[in-house]
């Protein structure tokens, strides 16, 4: 099998073929419905809508801080409250080791007579 050194050797018909193959691999052929161009933007309406996105934005960012050092607050009332009632000394249950019981029995004097 010899291959051709140069491409002067190719027909033309040939050429234009591979011309065609390589055109439709670049630009492939749209799918779908081909839809209208969008229709023209009011700019002063975009912008309003934005500011006011912008504005909400920052209204509920803030909210939301204001929400988060609120319960900072709460857990460090919450914190200072467990610390205290550590301090408390507390009444903790000691058990009591329960040893046998030994019953003396009371002793008799046994006078001892000399008979």
């Amino acid at each position: 099998m010899a291959s051709r050194g140069t491409r002067g050797g190719a027909s033309a018909c040939e050429e234009e073929l591979r011309r065609d193959e390589r055109a439709e691999q670049q630009a492939p052929a749209p799918q779908g419905p081909v839809l209208p161009p969008p229709p023209p933007v009011d700019y002063g309406v975009f912008m309003q809508g934005l500011v006011q996105a912008m504005q909400t934005q920052a209204h509920t960012q803030a909210t939301l801080q204001d929400q988060l050092e609120a319960q900072e607050g709460e857990m460090e009332q919450y914190l200072e409250e467990k610390k205290a009632s550590q301090k408390r000394p507390t009444v903790t249950f000691q058990r009591q080791d329960k040893k046998k019981a030994v019953y003396q029995t009371p002793q008799r004097s046994v006078a001892v007579g000399s008979s």
